[in-house]
């Protein structure tokens, strides 16, 4: 299955996301969960960008892209936490909302784990598989840290443009004193594993024959 018929695919599951929202919103009046609609248009970004990686031609330009979809790679990962908001909200059924959540969930999952396949098919043409594959984890371990200071610290791919340095600073306090941060380096370390295992299972898997 080549790439445009997989983001078709996309387009159809992130619509049927999409149509759970609108029909919470017209059920229960509430905007409650409109923000997944933001989330997902940041979590199709990173996808975005490596379709692009991979048809583009000029070096310089690859490695630019490559590190910009680095910065906003988190952010389809970044869904699975938004699993933290799910109660009981009524008149809404507490299963719809499951539904709704997971289904974001699994959306931002799968557009992170496409792109990620995008930039591997990329880094193979520059580097062996064992290199290949000690940067994928490495993408997978920084995406996870950018999880978790997206979710608490509440910094997001853009202020690396709009508040360069106090992102910086807050990030480098976690690296020279690891020790005061072990929630973030817990929560990093069990999401790189979580993001890991799931990726690599995947493509292991063997295509379906018929």
């Amino acid at each position: 299955m080549n790439i445009t018929s997989i983001i078709r695919l996309m387009i159809l599951s992130v619509g049927f996301t999409i149509s759970l929202i609108v029909f919470r919103i017209f059920y229960s009046g509430s905007l409650m969960y409109l923000f997944f609609t933001w989330n997902l248009f940041l979590a199709g970004i990173p996808l975005g960008i490596t379709t692009i990686l991979v048809q583009m031609k000029s070096k310089n330009i690859q490695w630019l892209l490559l590190t910009i979809w680095l910065l906003f790679f988190p952010n389809a990962l970044y869904i699975i936490t938004d699993l933290i908001h799910l109660k009981d909200r009524n008149p809404v059924p507490l299963w719809f909302d499951v539904i709704l959540i997971f289904s974001a969930a699994v959306n931002g999952l799968i557009m992170a784990y496409i792109s990620l396949q995008q930039v591997e098919l990329f880094l193979k043409t520059k580097f062996n598989d064992h290199k290949t594959g000690i940067i994928l984890f490495a993408c997978l371990f920084l995406g996870s840290f950018g999880v978790y200071i997206g979710r608490f610290l509440r910094l997001n791919s853009w202020d690396i443009l709009l508040h360069p340095f106090g992102l910086t600073f807050q990030v480098m306090q976690h690296f020279i004193n690891p020790f005061q941060h072990s929630r973030t380096w817990g929560m990093t370390i069990l999401l790189t594993g979580f993001f890991s295992i799931f990726y690599f299972t995947i493509k292991k898997l063997p295509p379906v024959r018929t």
